[in-house]
């Protein structure tokens, strides 16, 4: 079921509209504040996250949040070494045994015939080992995946997110970039920028390290007016001095509080120097054998509880046309989103026709909040807010509120439908409890994040109905209450296990809805879903999925109205039924066969038991299948860009149609066709026109084709 879907038998209404050409808007994509400005979604970037944008981007998000081939996203860490942290001096002097610091002064005196080094330099005392060791731990190497401001996720990747800890920081030069610096300047002149400091020979490893280390965390003066004299290369021992002050200063911040973040990089770094340089740091005093330890203590202090910021906005302009009226299945044509279901005298479901709709314009946005404690956990909070009533309900029938022929990102967040309120979309907690196992728990997690993703369907960049964007058979409560494992088996498989309780933002909980929350009903006795789907990547560019869901409907008002049922079912005479159970497989997969094509689809058949209240009638089966294949165009026209075309069908009933009171039609079965095309105007910035093609809607071979088309645009703020 998606979002406003299982309004279903209690939702959908009236209004005349006419068709012309749609004008959208613009749908913004906020990457974190701390992301790159110039960073660019790949495509993928395509796999919901979600999208976290940790959305995190979701681009999703993203955005996607998130957004975010994360990608999502890409989410990165603060960096503020910008910040003054003060400078350092060094005395190698002091640093040095009496024997090796009279032979070093004397070589030193020798060639620097105007000046020799300052006494006046001066370096703190080496941190004792045994200071260093008492911080020491493992380092746990699997952290949590930031899946909600996701941008749009990779074709290749099953999840379009990466994980914290290989999330660089913002703007660190590379080797290449610190090695053009202007080595011109005078030598003998005021040194503003380790590039200028001659007398370091740059054309080392090492030099390139040590200095990328200086300029970011401001450890090294060198002489007491900020320069380097002459043009010779540095002795071992001072490089060896300069590189102990420089895990003096990072020990310093970390263990006071101060400004910046240390990267994974920068330690890496830290360690592979120590051990080149492991003869000449003995000296100094410091044990070699304990660098480890004080790696581990920088990483153990590097971060601080941080919360980033994304959002996404959309702005949607949408027509619908049919040639004549539709026929829906209502015991009224009013307005779509509350549209309910009956039968007549003669126990047929009741039939109405109703016109075409008018142009809507509408708006949608999502503020995805994520809080990390440690670095490997991510608390992720997501309000939405929105006004549409998009215009292709107007031919649904009852219990299809939100299903075919309209956008995803067309839609109201809360359950008001057309009324803009603040509500919580997502709220849950995500953290590892070992290297190849994460949780997932809340009140309100999204069931698109884990389940059912494909590169080519994801919401921001990909297909873009309710009916294409994911399944339409094993989710009945797109947010729940509850818990949900992700577990990586291997390099090639992956499986994702959850239970979750349907507490939605778009439900009324006055009808009966959101039983997680309600006492009379609770957790484990309304609308739930337990699912389990495992992932296989056969080799980078593909995706295939198994996904199996057992799942509970609940029977508001003695009806069921959830996914797979896409309409209402009764007991098939217009009495009340008992809760129904479903069981539900399918599969799913995505294939970028060359940079330029690919291939994607879905199939699912479901069986859903239908049990009479009224004693002696007779029960049976709603036995249904749904499927949809499609063609993906990464980089059409554009690098970031994507097209797809697909065709779908989303509720063929095979068999039990005697039990639909809404949704059975005629006997005939619905299909769509729809294109879709994300075109990026620049990194933050992209338009997304959308044509649908609805055949026997309602499943009524006598219904007339309807016409669909949507235009929005999106912006990173």
């Amino acid at each position: 079921m998606k979002d406003a879907n299982t309004q279903k038998a209690w939702l959908s209404g009236s209004a005349r509209f006419w068709m012309s050409l749609l004008v959208s808007s613009v749908m913004v994509y906020g990457l974190p504040l701390q992301a790159t400005a110039n960073q660019v979604p790949s495509k993928e970037a395509i796999a919901k996250v979600p999208p976290s944008p940790l959305s995190l981007e979701a681009p999703a998000d993203v955005p996607s949040l998130a957004i975010t081939d994360q990608t999502p996203s890409e989410v990165k860490f603060q960096d503020n070494s910008s910040s003054p942290l003060g400078w350092t001096g060094i005395d190698l002097e002091s640093a040095l045994s009496p024997l090796e610091r009279t032979c070093y002064m004397s070589q030193r005196i020798n060639s620097l015939a105007d000046e020799p080094l300052n006494a006046e330099c001066e370096v703190n005392k080496v941190t004792s080992i045994a200071e260093l060791t008492s911080h020491t731990r493992e380092i746990n190497p699997n952290p949590v995946q930031d899946t909600v401001s996701i941008p749009p996720p990779i074709i290749s990747q099953t999840n379009p997110v990466e994980s914290f800890a290989e999330i660089p920081t913002l703007e660190v030069p590379s080797v290449a970039e610190l090695s053009s610096g202007d080595g011109d300047s005078d030598s003998m002149s005021q040194v503003t920028n380790v590039t200028q400091l001659r007398d370091v020979s740059p054309g080392d490893w090492a030099f390139e390290a040590l200095r990328s280390l200086v300029e970011r965390y401001g450890c090294i003066a060198g002489y007491p007016d900020g320069t380097y004299r002459g043009n010779r290369a540095t002795t071992r021992y001072e490089f060896a001095a300069g590189l102990n002050a420089c895990l003096q200063q990072i020990e310093r911040m970390m263990k006071t509080g101060g400004d910046g973040f240390v990267t994974r990089q920068d330690l890496e770094t830290l360690q592979r120097l120590t051990e080149d340089f492991k003869t000449e740091l003995a000296s100094l005093g410091t044990r070699v054998d304990q660098v480890e330890g004080r790696v581990a203590y920088l990483e153990d202090h590097q971060f601080s509880t941080t919360t980033k910021l994304s959002g996404l906005a959309w702005f949607n302009m949408t027509g619908a046309n049919a040639g004549r009226n539709v026929k829906v299945e209502a015991i009224n044509a009013a307005s779509p989103d509350v549209r309910f279901a009956g039968r007549g005298a003669d126990g047929r479901p009741l039939v109405q026709e109703v016109g075409n709709p008018n142009i809507t314009m509408s708006g949608l946005t999502w503020l995805t909040f994520n809080t990390s404690f440690t670095g490997k956990d991510l608390l992720v909070t997501q309000l939405a807010a929105g006004n549409a009533l998009s215009p292709a309900n107007q031919f649904a029938s009852a219990g299809l509120f939100n299903t075919f022929g309209t956008p995803f990102l067309d839609q109201t967040a809360g359950p008001n439908n057309g009324f803009a309120e603040v509500v919580i979309h997502d709220l849950f907690y995500q953290f590892p409890v070992s290297n190849k196992i994460q949780l997932v728990v809340g009140p309100r997690v999204n069931w698109h994040r884990y389940f059912d993703n494909n590169a080519f369907t994801f919401f921001l960049t990909g297909g873009s109905t309710f009916n294409s964007n994911g399944t339409t058979v094993h989710d009945p409560i797109d947010r729940g209450s509850g818990v949900v494992a992700l577990i990586n088996l291997s390099k090639q498989f992956d499986l994702h296990v959850g239970y979750l309780g349907e507490n939605n933002e778009f439900l009324p909980a006055a009808f009966g809805f959101n039983t997680s929350s309600n006492p009379s009903k609770g957790l484990f006795s309304g609308t739930n879903t337990i699912t389990a789907e495992l992932t296989y990547k056969p080799t980078p560019t593909a995706n295939i999925r198994l996904i199996y869901s057992h799942n509970t409907l609940d029977n508001n008002g003695g009806v069921v109205s959830a996914e797979p049922i896409y309409g209402v079912a009764d007991d098939g005479q217009g009495g009340r039924i008992k809760p129904a159970t479903v069981n539900a497989f399918g599969v799913n997969f995505d294939w970028l066969l060359t940079s330029k094509f690919g291939i994607f689809g879905r199939y699912s058949y479901a069986s859903t038991e239908i049990d009479p209240s009224t004693p002696g009638r007779s029960g049976g089966n709603i036995n249904s299948q749904a499927f949809q294949f499609g063609l993906g165009f990464p980089d059409l026209g554009k690098p970031g860009a994507l097209a797809t075309l697909s065709f779908l069908v989303p509720f063929d009933v095979l068999s039990g149609r005697r039990f639909l009171v809404a949704g059975g039609g005629d006997g005939g079965t619905q299909y769509e066709f729809e294109a879709t095309y994300h075109y990026p105007i620049t990194n933050n910035i992209a338009i997304v026109p959308a044509f649908y093609w609805i055949g026997n809607a309602n499943n009524f071979d006598s219904n007339p084709a309807i016409y669909v088309g949507n235009l929005r645009a999106q912006f990173s703020f």
